[in-house]
């Protein structure tokens, strides 16, 4: 039996302080912009300084894009644009610099962490901070088996957990989250139409790199496979990520629930994360008040999860890629939400005394 109570969450977990952020809101009114000026950038302000505690709002100083990568053996099924296995691949070029998060994050000067859940490689092929925290090699075919073994969807949600008590531990004050998969966005579409109950169609996308009307078919058929394996083990979500998720989800899951209990801000990137947020709210109700939507990734699975959390997406520019970039790209404006709210002035106090008139 797991040793690993998912309840305790709903009491570790506490909402950002409200206090604070009727102080932030306060604050906001007195300056010399008007409030409702700046459109989003007051809302985002106001979570920010929630989240730290602190009017002034603090900047953002120590950001990081921290990726979870596997690989998924429902991708066997020819449900990608991307061949099975090729995770690795898109690991390597990560690490590199040559894919978009790795662009965006130099110019961003943010660092990027690769944690390997299930990558389909040899361990020693790729460097020992990206692979220590491996539980297999490749998850499960979830259309007709488990994506991991009880133990190993603990050892997973564990390690994610690990992972958000080193980020915090070590000064970083916000992360970008995304993940870096083949098959991961289908494994997504199965928990999102599981936990709102929807048809596999609702949720089947087009992927990263878009796919074609058969394959798509391809897709949509093996979510629906699989949504009839996750619907009995609905009310266990370690038992729904073991059935139908993957090491690199419950790895997400667990990364997303810790980093809430650690107060550590989290900005969601994509369907896969998206899901595994909505895994995470089913766990505890409060941890969704930690997350902030990057952006729209056209996944009508991350729109259901997303308006099923009720988090509004910053940005719509038509992003697919994955891997972080829609989040990194959402990262100047919440810091440039923060500089507002810290840096604009005050407007000078109205005095109430009266007017002197003129003696004729």
């Amino acid at each position: 039996m797991s040793s690993l109570q998912l309840d305790d969450f709903t009491d570790l977990i506490e909402r950002p302080d409200a206090a604070v952020r009727r102080d932030a809101e306060a604050r906001r009114e007195r300056q010399s912009v008007p409030p409702g000026a700046l459109g989003r950038l007051d809302e985002l302000g106001e979570w920010l300084a929630a989240a730290q505690s602190a009017v002034p709002v603090r900047p953002v100083e120590r950001p990081k894009a921290v990726l979870f990568a596997g690989d998924h053996g429902v991708a066997e099924l020819g449900v990608s644009a991307r061949p099975a296995g090729g995770a690795t691949e898109l690991v390597r070029e990560i690490l590199e610099g040559a894919r978009p998060v790795s662009v965006l994050a130099r110019r961003l000067g943010v660092p990027v962490r690769v944690v390997d859940m299930a990558l389909d490689c040899e361990p020693g092929s790729l460097p020992e901070d990206v692979v220590r925290h491996r539980v297999r090699r490749g998850s499960g075919r979830i259309d007709v088996e488990d994506a991991l073994t009880p133990e190993e969807a603990e050892a997973a949600f564990r390690a994610g957990m690990a992972v958000a008590d080193e980020e915090a531990d070590s000064g970083t004050d916000l992360v970008v989250l995304g993940d870096v998969s083949v098959g991961g966005t289908t494994a997504a579409g199965v928990l999102v139409a599981a936990l709102c109950g929807t048809d596999a169609s609702v949720v089947t996308g087009r992927g990263g790199v878009a796919i074609d009307d058969l394959t798509w078919m391809r897709k949509c058929a093996a979510i629906r496979d699989a949504l009839r394996r996750a619907r009995p083990v609905l009310g266990d979500q370690l038992q729904l990520l073991a059935t139908v998720g993957g090491a690199d989800l419950a790895a997400i899951t667990g990364f997303l629930l810790q980093s809430a209990v650690r107060k550590l801000p989290v900005v969601l990137d994509g369907v896969v994360v998206a899901a595994c947020a909505l895994v995470g709210q089913r766990v505890a109700f409060r941890a969704p008040d930690w997350w902030l939507a990057a952006h729209v990734s056209g996944e009508p699975g991350q729109a259901k999860a997303l308006d099923r959390m009720a988090l509004e997406p910053l940005l719509d520019h038509g992003v697919r890629v994955g891997e972080g970039t829609g989040g990194l790209l959402a990262l100047p404006l919440v810091q440039a939400a923060a500089a507002l709210a810290a840096e604009l002035p005050e407007a000078p106090a109205k005095t109430d005394e009266p007017q002197e008139t003129a003696v004729e």
